[in-house]
């Protein structure tokens, strides 16, 4: 359903941010790739050291009921970028084409085309995988004046590439150089050119995506001998390691170094005080390649794992700083998702009446500055098209998971996340006239595709 946005609701919010009329604020939306709800100390770990997540929650707003757009990368990317849940996007799956790339977005406006509009410079750095080459779906064709980083996903599964883009142009490297660090260095250089300026820079790290590598320096050396190991071999794309838990605590360590020296530059720069900070991630954590996560689990630990639309797999840690505008030290339960970006930034860019493309989300601005009310989700949804198919649906409290969907024969289960957000107590059983109304909220969410079909479209 297409949403409209009530300009009155922003104006007292933004006031208080104190900025000059004409001085727009700059958006850095950072996305982790397959890093868990709890893989970070603010969100309970225990194993991993992440002191600038740490801080920058401490200085900004902790969301603890935020999800992505679906449980693997490329339609949660979609839904990030469009608006759109995934019943209503084009991109529902993963669907790769060779030799590099995967399905394009089609013609849907991203969030690159809502801030160019706007005025502001942009630029988006690390892994893309919302299109391929030539198909019209780069990001420079979606947006974003700068581009540095993989095109395809399944590129991005090696950390020492053959070669990366620089806007349309493909650059060769020697396969030595790490990507992470060239990616950073570029979103840094940037920021650095455009402090005069507005500016969105999303930066997609795909830390801690497997393989499980990086450079052996003071941050692997860290965890290296900490904890006991079992080497694992080549698994397809994914590179051996005989220390696995090590490199995937190592690469979180890693990101969130990455995030601290985002936070020194905007304070170097004078632009902490006129920037959103967002960080966030694609999906839940995966199991690939040597990655553990039941060894890295914790008392905030969710159930089940990428893939998965139990909240472990679409529930992700999600940090939100913006000094003098965003309280700090402050945790929000107001249930968001991905979608509801584009209709913030529409409030925050000031473009109510001008931005026309359709979104399922609502702005979480209220719940930012805290000076308006805050409109609340008719509902949430998912779908996940790989492993028999799955839906969900989430109302209030109320969740509803659909599997195995393509077989004709589904199953369904009720979770009540107040009382129990691990889902350890399926309700569907005790409540059928419940059941019956969340699954009609579900099928009228789904929008037919030809492409990403249950089996069940008509």
């Amino acid at each position: 359903m297409k949403k409209t946005f009530s300009t009155a609701l922003f104006i007292t919010a933004f006031a208080a941010a104190g900025s000059a009329q004409n001085q727009k604020p700059n958006v850095i939306l950072i996305l982790a790739d397959d890093l868990g709800y709890s893989d970070i100390e603010p969100y309970g770990q225990e194993k991993i050291k992440t002191p600038n997540l740490n801080r920058m929650a401490e200085n900004g707003m902790q969301f603890m009921q935020f999800y992505c757009g679906t449980s693997v990368s490329a339609p949660s990317r979609a839904s990030l970028m469009t608006g759109l849940h995934t019943g209503h996007t084009h991109i529902r799956g993963n669907k790769e084409y060779a030799p590099e790339g995967q399905e394009p977005m089609g013609e849907m406006k991203t969030l690159g085309n809502l801030f160019q509009q706007a005025g502001y410079a942009t630029g988006i750095y690390g892994k893309w995988g919302l299109g391929f080459p030539g198909s019209g779906s780069e990001p420079t064709k979606k947006g974003f004046d700068f581009f540095y980083g993989y095109n395809c996903q399944r590129q991005a599964h090696t950390y020492y590439p053959q070669w990366l883009w620089e806007n349309d142009e493909k650059i060769p490297l020697t396969g030595k150089e790490y990507s992470q660090d060239m990616i950073h260095q570029q979103a840094l250089t940037f920021i650095r050119n455009h402090a005069d300026k507005p500016f969105f820079a999303c930066i997609t790290y795909t830390l801690p995506h497997a393989g499980l590598e990086q450079p052996d320096d003071s941050i692997l050396k860290m965890y290296s001998g900490k904890f006991p190991e079992t080497p694992v071999g080549i698994q397809g794309d994914y590179v051996a390691t005989d220390k696995p838990r090590a490199q995937y605590a190592g690469m979180v360590t890693r990101l969130d170094a990455y995030v601290g020296e985002i936070r020194k530059e905007l304070k170097s720069l004078g632009l902490d005080d006129n920037t959103l900070l967002i960080f966030t991630s694609d999906n839940g954590p995966h199991i690939e390649g040597g990655a553990d996560p039941a060894f890295f689990a914790n008392k905030q630990t969710l159930r089940d794992t990428k893939r998965s639309l139990y909240e472990g797999g679409i529930r992700v840690p999600t940090i939100m700083e913006w000094r003098g505008t965003i309280s700090a030290g402050v945790k929000s339960e107001f249930p968001s998702a991905f979608w509801d970006f584009m209709p913030t930034f529409v409030h925050l860019t000031h473009q109510q009446k001008t931005w026309k493309q359709k979104t399922d989300g609502i702005s979480i601005l209220p719940t930012l500055t805290g000076k308006s009310q805050q409109q609340p989700h008719k509902y949430l949804y998912w779908e996940f098209h790989e492993e028999g198919g799955r839906q969900a649906v989430r109302v209030g409290d109320w969740k509803l998971i659909k599997q195995k969907i393509k077989s004709g024969n589904p199953t369904f289960e009720l979770y009540n996340l107040k009382n129990d957000p691990f889902e350890k107590r399926d309700l569907s059983a005790e409540n059928p006239e419940r059941v019956r109304k969340l699954k009609k909220r579900m099928d009228k969410a789904h929008t037919p595709s030809e492409m990403f079909n249950f089996g069940i479209d008509k």
